[in-house]
């Protein structure tokens, strides 16, 4: 299985992607709104089609990504039943199974946070997406959102303890950058409902505990019943200059093909070396020239008017071009993938 945990670090949040090796795949787990062309990228890097989008609950501090990856991707949208949310293609009760190639994830119900709570489970009981039901050495709070920590006490100990001591608890946050425990690990340890704690002394716990509401919960819980769609119906406007696509590490590209049919509406950055550029085969026509080294000096000779792409021979180094002009205030930018390489293995 290929196995990728992602974090946001504004919301604390964990995201899971789990996909078939032969199939190709692949499922995303509690998406953030803000993540989604990182988590499209790590689709198109690993040659991944994305078969559904889940949810452990209704989010209180974050909005999900549901429906813009959807959108974008045309993978399905899964929510537990008691969440209530819509649009949703497949809700899911307890005993249910997510499939995705030949592995397939479980369905066990873990209210108590929220009443939508469910924790997903690998085929072979060797991981558990607890959502926010169980956290590292903690759990979620019971205070709000048909919270009731005698019910959490319950989903704890008899879904997620009954697992082999050895299945890894992947939770949905932790604000300490942890990232993953066990289930033997968080019996023993877990402050809350571990060491043999009992019903009481968990319900006693949660209920002296005084937690401020989430910043984001009068805008995600509304969201998140929409499964993250905006009020308006509408997408989020991407780039309209040209077919830009955002790598897995944060750089916009353009194709080489795209800058061919488009030189007279762009200005091409050539930010290799004097010595690369004595062969004139190897220059780009109307290209400007400023090698990287010397770019933040010269930044004021690249014009501003039009697009700017950027190139080098691998696109390694025109990537970094991108960030320099970023920051000194050019918004229509992007690198040509592959670089020179590219440019010859199409044919151009």
């Amino acid at each position: 299985m290929i196995f990728r945990q992602l974090y946001d670090a504004t919301s604390s949040t964990y995201t899971y992607l789990l996909a078939d090796e032969d199939t190709r795949e692949a499922v995303y787990i509690d998406t953030v709104y803000e993540q989604v062309q990182r988590d499209r990228a790590l689709l198109d890097e690993l040659n991944l089609t994305l078969k559904y989008v889940l949810d452990t609950h209704c989010h209180a501090d974050h909005v999900t990504a549901a429906w813009l990856m959807k959108q974008k991707t045309g993978c399905k949208i899964v929510s537990a039943e008691a969440v209530g949310a819509d649009p949703v293609d497949v809700q899911v009760k307890p005993g249910d199974r997510i499939a995705f190639g030949r592995h397939h994830l479980e369905v066990r119900a873990t209210p108590g946070h929220t009443d939508g709570c469910v924790t997903y489970v690998t085929e072979d009981h060797k991981m558990a997406f607890t959502g926010d039901a169980l956290l590292i050495r903690g759990c979620g709070r019971s205070d709000f959102q048909q919270g009731n920590a005698g019910t959490l006490f319950h989903s704890i100990t008899e879904q997620i303890f009954s697992l082999p001591d050895d299945c890894i608890i992947y939770p949905a946050h932790d604000y300490a950058g942890r990232t993953r425990s066990t289930v033997g690990e968080e019996k023993a340890f877990n402050p809350r409902v571990g060491g043999g704690a009992s019903e009481q002394d968990f319900v006693g716990y949660m209920k002296a505990m005084r937690l401020p509401h989430p910043k984001k919960i009068d805008i995600a819980l509304p969201a998140n019943l929409r499964s993250g769609m905006p009020e308006d119906g509408q997408a989020p406007s991407e780039p309209d200059w040209a077919d830009v696509r955002v790598t897995f590490s944060g750089v916009p590209e353009v194709e080489p093909e795209w800058v061919h049919q488009h030189q007279p509406e762009i200005t091409i950055l050539d930010v290799r070396e004097a010595e690369e550029l004595e062969n004139e085969y190897d220059r780009l026509d109307g290209a400007v020239i400023v090698p990287l080294s010397q770019l933040r000096e010269r930044v004021g000779e690249v014009p501003n008017e039009k697009p700017v792409v950027c190139f080098c021979r691998s696109g390694r180094r025109s990537a970094m071009a991108v960030s320099i002009l970023k920051e000194n205030g050019f918004e229509r930018v992007a690198n040509i993938h592959g670089g020179l390489l590219k440019w010859r293995d199409s044919g151009l």
